[in-house]
């Protein structure tokens, strides 16, 4: 008997499809090697604003005449973009998980908004529930990982400019 299977669902809104193309795409790639690909491009991102963060913390004038709190409160500041790039990918790979969990899939034939549900065959449900847990599911760990540090970070550094 051949696996094949008559599928409606244009290729490019099959949940297989989405999480290769995610997989494949240079932004939502850095969780999924490992943690240092994904600490190195938040770390980079945070770099690249650092700057920008401490020259806007330089307006305050109580902040101007203290370099140490001024420092602290660009780097709590520069945080956000991390953190921000972090939910961005978070709602991205929620949205495959959903879609490779679900038993029926969701589509638009001609993208007027014409709405078609297509139920998966047993075999596609198997290989996404597989997809969906063996390599969506680390890589959500991860990220959730990394913003409960980003915004740990955060509460600690704006704890400590207050301290000081």
């Amino acid at each position: 008997m051949a696996d094949f299977v008559a599928c409606p669902v244009p290729p490019e809104q099959r949940p297989l499809e989405e999480f290769q193309q995610l997989t494949e795409s240079w932004f939502f790639r850095w969780p999924t090697t490992s943690g240092s690909g994904l600490t190195r491009a938040l770390a980079l991102s945070w770099l690249l604003i650092l700057p920008v963060c401490v020259l806007i913390a330089s307006g305050d004038w109580t902040l101007r005449h203290e370099p140490i709190r001024l420092v602290l409160a660009g780097s709590v500041a520069g945080l956000v973009l991390p953190l921000l790039l972090l939910v961005r990918q978070w709602l991205g790979w929620t949205y495959v998980m959903k879609r490779l969990l679900s038993e029926s899939v969701e589509y638009e034939e001609s993208g007027w908004y014409d709405g078609q549900t297509w139920e998966k065959p047993l075999s596609w449900r198997e290989k996404d529930l597989l997809i969906a847990r063996h390599e969506v599911r680390p890589i959500l760990g991860r990220l959730s990982w990394a913003m409960g540090m980003s915004a740990g970070l955060m509460l600690c550094g704006a704890g400590l400019c207050q301290a000081l």
